[in-house]
C-alpha cells in the first residue's frame, strides 16, 4: 500500500499546501482520502484524475470536500474521463451538498458520481478492507481504516479526543492523524487534537508509525510535531507529495 500525500494545510488552503486530500494505490487501484479546497490542482501534479477508481470523505466541511467541485468540471469537460461515474463514499447528505455546491439549482451530480453513504462499520472499496469510526466533530466525521495483505493505515479525518479513533487505530502500520490546536487553554472541546493528543492516540492504539497532518498555517508545524513525539517519538509531519509505503 502507497500513501501519497495531495494536501495537508489544515482548516484551509495554506502557502505552502492544499487543503486535506491523500491517494491510496494497491495494485493499481487508486483511492482518494477528502478532496479539499485546492487539491485537485495539486492532485494533477501527481496522478491523471482518469485513474481514480474511488473518492472517499471523511466529512463535508469544505477543506475535505470542496474540489469535488472542479473534479465534476473536469469529468464532464475534458473529454479524458474513462468511467461513466466513480464511486463516492461519504456522509448521508452527500448528494445533496456537493450539488448545492458546485452550483445554486443544485442539479445532481449522479452523472460523475456513484454515491455511496456510509456510516460505522465495515466495507470494502477495491482492494481494501475498510471500517469507519466515527469521531468528535461538530458535524458527521469518520476515521477510516485501510487494510490489505496484512497492512494497514488510518487516517483520523477531523476529530477532538476520541477513544473510537484509538480503537480504530489498534495495532495499525500507520496512523495519519490531524493535529490542527496549538496546545493552550481555552480551546474548544470535540473538534480538533493538539500535537501532544496526536502522539497520545499513536501510543494508546500502538501504531507503528505517526504521521502528522492537517496543521493550519498559521499554527507552528514544528511545535506540533516536538509535542507529538514527546509523547510518541516515531512520529513524522508531512508535506504535499511526500510518499509513504505501508
Amino acid at each position: 500500500m502507497r500513501l501519497t500525500v495531495v494536501g495537508c494545510a489544515g482548516s484551509a488552503p495554506g502557502p505552502a499546501s492544499a487543503a486535506s486530500c491523500y491517494l491510496v494505490e494497491h495494485g493499481g487501484f487508486r483511492l482518494l482520502l477528502d478532496l479539499g479546497n485546492g487539491a485537485f490542482g495539486a492532485l494533477q501534479a501527481l496522478a491523471d484524475p482518469a485513474t481514480v477508481d474511488a473518492l472517499f470523505l471523511t466529512h463535508l466541511h469544505a477543506d475535505h470536500c470542496l474540489d469535488v467541485a472542479p473534479f465534476v468540471v473536469w469529468h464532464r469537460y475534458s473529454g479524458r474521463a474513462r468511467r461513466p461515474q466513480v464511486p463516492l463514499y461519504g456522509p448521508v447528505g452527500a448528494e445533496r451538498r456537493l450539488a448545492l455546491a458546485y452550483e445554486d439549482d443544485g442539479e445532481p451530480l449522479t452523472d460523475v458520481f456513484d454515491f455511496v453513504p456510509v456510516g460505522p462499520g465495515l466495507l470494502e472499496i477495491g482492494p481494501f478492507g475498510v471500517q469507519l469510526a466515527r469521531t468528535a466533530h461538530p458535524v458527521e466525521c469518520y476515521a477510516i481504516r485501510l487494510t490489505v495483505d496484512g497492512r494497514s493505515l488510518v487516517y483520523t479525518g477531523d476529530t477532538g479526543p476520541c477513544d473510537r479513533v484509538v480503537e480504530l487505530a489498534r495495532g495499525a502500520d500507520v496512523l495519519l492523524s490531524e493535529a490542527a490546536h496549538p496546545d493552550e487553554p481555552g480551546l474548544p472541546d470535540g473538534l480538533h487534537l493538539t500535537g501532544r493528543q496526536a502522539g497520545e492516540h499513536a501510543a494508546a492504539a500502538g501504531v507503528g508509525r505517526l504521521l502528522v497532518t492537517h496543521v493550519p498555517a498559521w499554527v507552528d508545524a514544528e511545535a506540533q510535531l516536538a509535542d507529538a513525539r514527546a509523547a510518541f517519538p516515531a512520529a513524522e509531519l508531512v508535506a504535499p507529495g511526500l510518499t509513504v509505503e505501508i
